[in-house]
């Protein structure tokens, strides 16, 4: 079971706005900050983290579950909103299994972002 994941950020201040926009469909919000160096996200307990850094070389994915498709729908909109980029609309993607409803946005270093329900309609 992972317990927490934490992501490198070029520019701290946008990211963590990204983030808690994107993030608030799902529950999620900043619980614990180290001044303008690291946030942690969450619904309970800060279980998402972002840190300044230097931007980094390789994409990473992370995907966030959502209870509904509303969830997954509410996501998208708050992330393009918030300055994502487009990687992927809301929608089914049966090629993983018949009820994966996902949406994908890049962050702004690149982070392929997702969130998905596999609850059926």
């Amino acid at each position: 079971m992972i317990d927490h994941i934490g992501l490198q950020v070029s520019d701290f201040a946008k990211s963590k706005r990204f983030y808690a926009a994107a993030l608030a469909p799902l529950g999620y919000r900043a619980l614990m900050e180290f001044g303008d160096d690291a946030a942690g996200f969450g619904v309970e307990r800060p279980d998402f983290w972002i840190g300044k850094g230097a931007r980094p070389t390789a994409a990473t994915h992370v995907c966030f579950a959502a209870t509904s498709r509303a969830q997954v729908d509410a996501f998208y909109k708050a992330a393009m909103a918030a300055g994502g980029r487009d990687n992927g609309p809301p929608g089914l993607r049966t090629q993983y299994h018949p009820t994966y409803y996902g949406a994908f946005v890049l962050d702004a270093d690149g982070n392929n972002v997702e969130a998905v329900c596999h609850q059926p309609a």
